[in-house]
């Protein structure tokens, strides 16, 4: 059994869960009643599988709960501190981005938009962004995000889908001191899109852009409009965005989150997750392209009055001390990342980090992706010096907010490394089998949720069939999440990663976070990625791409010690074709591994589209590396 690390911060709120397990609608019930509302609701939800509605008959506003709730007693505290890859920095306060937000919201008013109506949002993670969302939110536009990474074919599928008729972007934005010219991607995406009605182009990087007809420039639309904007009450089920997930086939897929119950969600689970206090200061390096930069950058920290850190570029840029450094320099109390950044900074040691002052560092957090129990021991150590709880959050972009987790806001935690912990209060999670029945601890199974929550999707913009299907039709009346976990004997949860990342290796499924985290346990390995490739015997055979620690060398005795450990920790069948090494993982910005990319070269296939890639460079070092092993083995 893994060691267990007890943590507390002094709260003891845990009637809290007994009242969840109690009656889960009353508990939210009276979760709701922490925000703001223009009118009660009259029921707390309507379920009906699969779709739930919360506070039906409430009227509110995300805006309003963000914003104007704080301008009696923190207009003049900091919201925003923004820090520029360039060095550029910023200090916004809750009054100035209550004044901004308004000012936008008046310019969309101006362009036509209306409540209801989409606006699609295309920019590089200034505060820019959050102003926008805000300014949609208050009017009661559906704002829909698009990743500033994404190519011109991605944007041009997702306005499609939205039927947006303004689209609010940038000349450009930053990235690893390269200018990406987002407004030349947007021009052509929109080509032969006839219902794009503007485009707002906010002058971030001041490069040379070319202007059409339907381009206007934020800042001479926001010279010339009042700063006064009442916000829209709105039911609470009005959709407040859609964000669409991609995957490596086939159409995206709109995730349609509403107002109220989201907003609900994110109070709470902030607030028990993160301990949140007046004093501190919440970096949350996530894009806000991604779900985690919508709930834990733009809502959550704001519903709260938090103050926060906004950073605009790549974790490692221009050198790996750039986030030591951002923690040092505003003196961040709650560090919110995910493991796959984590084990980049352990690539290159405990020196660096140790050379900055983190001792104003009180909370430390994951999400993205299952923490393997090295990394989260690393991160306890080195960064939080043994002192700060790690809170390990499990949720997905269809869940809104945070469903797993430890909750030091809430109870002293006992920490399992490597363990997501208990469901939040509310949260009904099971563990089952092919069949629905529950499976018994320490034994692995899919994941579900078993009673409707405030946070979840809506449905799938447009598509309420694919929404049934995809979510609610393997097991009757439970959420599927697509995630293999486990529940020891102590009731804490391991999340063993995807059920569709599975190899079939002659007839036995092994799942590819079992792999890689076998690999990652040896000192040598940093990090790894699994995937497989067609075998006319075995149905598929495994390759694994290994990172190393900085100073370790590759080899053949390398290789043959991580074999033998697969060997002996998962089983002979589960022995590696071949173990390639790698100085880095392809990646998206969000941190996610591209194992298509590292499937196509493995099979020789054509690499296909790398737009969503952080750094370009990585696909070519995998095939060199893979190309130089099989150059010595022929």
């Amino acid at each position: 059994m893994p060691e267990t690390y007890d943590i507390g911060l002094g709260n003891n709120n845990s009637h809290l869960r007994q009242e969840a397990d109690s009656d889960f609608v009353s508990f939210w019930d009276s979760q709701a009643r922490n925000l703001s509302w223009f009118s009660l609701w009259t029921k707390t939800l309507d379920w009906n599988p699969p779709f739930a509605r919360w506070f039906v008959g409430g009227t509110l506003n995300a805006s309003y709960n963000a914003l104007d709730i704080h301008q009696a007693s923190k207009s003049a505290k900091t919201a925003i501190l923004w820090e520029g890859e360039d060095g550029q920095s910023r200090n916004i306060t809750y009054g100035e981005l209550f004044i901004q937000v308004q000012k936008f919201a008046n310019v969309l008013k101006s362009l036509g938009v209306q409540r209801g109506d989409r606006v699609t949002i295309y920019l590089p993670m200034v505060p820019e962004l959050p102003i926008a969302m805000l300014a949609c939110a208050r009017i009661g536009a559906t704002h829909t995000v698009i990743f500033s990474g994404f190519s011109a074919a991605s944007i041009r599928d997702r306005v499609s889908d939205s039927q947006s008729k303004v689209i609010v972007t940038a000349d450009g934005g930053y990235r690893r001191g390269q200018i990406i010219n987002l407004k030349s991607m947007v021009d052509d995406a929109i080509k032969s899109l006839d219902f794009v009605n503007h485009v707002i182009v906010l002058e971030r990087a001041k490069n040379k852009i070319s202007m059409t007809p339907k381009d206007k420039l934020w800042g001479q639309l926001m010279a010339d409009v009042s700063d006064l904007c009442n916000a829209e009450e709105l039911p609470s089920d009005h959709p407040l965005y859609i964000l669409y997930t991609s995957g490596t086939t086939g159409k995206p897929k709109g995730v349609l989150h509403g107002t109220g119950g989201y907003l609900t969600h994110l109070y709470s689970t902030f607030k028990w997750a993160f301990d949140i206090k007046d004093s501190d200061i919440f970096f949350c390096t996530a894009d806000i392209g991604w779900v985690t930069g919508h709930s834990y950058v733009v809502y959550a920290p704001l519903l709260c009055g938090a103050t926060q850190v906004m950073y605009e570029g790549a974790p490692d840029f221009p050198d790996v001390s750039r986030m030591w450094q951002i923690l040092q320099k505003y003196q961040v109390t709650i560090f919110y990342t995910t493991p796959t950044a984590i084990r980049l900074f352990m690539k290159f040691g405990a020196e660096i980090p140790n050379s900055f002052d983190l001792s104003y560092l009180r909370l430390l957090g994951t999400v993205g992706e299952p923490i393997n129990p090295e990394v989260w021991r690393w991160y306890f150590k080195i960064i939080g010096k043994e002192r700060c709880p790690i809170i390990d959050t499990w949720w997905q972009t269809e869940t809104g907010g945070m469903l797993i987790s430890p909750l030091p806001g809430l109870e002293t935690v006992s920490l399992k490394p490597g363990s997501a912990g208990h469901p939040i209060p509310g949260i009904n999670i099971g563990i089952v089998d092919e069949n629905g029945n529950d499976v018994p601890a320490n034994t692995k199974g899919y994941l579900v949720v078993k009673n409707p929550w405030p946070g979840m999707l809506l449905s799938l913009w447009d598509d309420d069939e694919k929404y049934k299907t995809t979510y609610w039709s393997k097991y009757d009346g439970c959420y599927y999440s697509g995630d293999y976990a486990m529940r020891d004997d102590d009731g804490y949860l391991w999340l063993l990663g995807r059920a569709d990342d599975v190899l079939n290796v002659a007839g036995h499924r092994i799942g590819t976070a079992e792999l890689e985290s076998c690999i990652v346990s040896h000192p040598s390995v940093v990090e790894s990625a699994a995937c497989g490739i067609p075998d006319d015997v075995k149905g598929e055979t495994i390759i694994i791409f290994a990172v190393l620690r900085q100073g370790i060398l590759g080899g053949t005795k390398l290789e043959q010690e991580l074999t033998d450990k697969i060997r002996t920790d998962i089983g002979a069948i589960a022995t590696p074709k071949h173990i390639y090494f790698v100085p880095k993982l392809p990646k998206t910005r969000s941190g996610k591994i591209m194992r298509r990319l590292l499937k196509a070269i493995g099979t020789n296939e054509e690499i296909g589209d790398t737009s969503t890639l952080e750094d370009g460079s990585a696909v070519t070092q995998v095939q060199h590396a893979f190309d130089e092993v099989h150059r010595r083995t022929k």
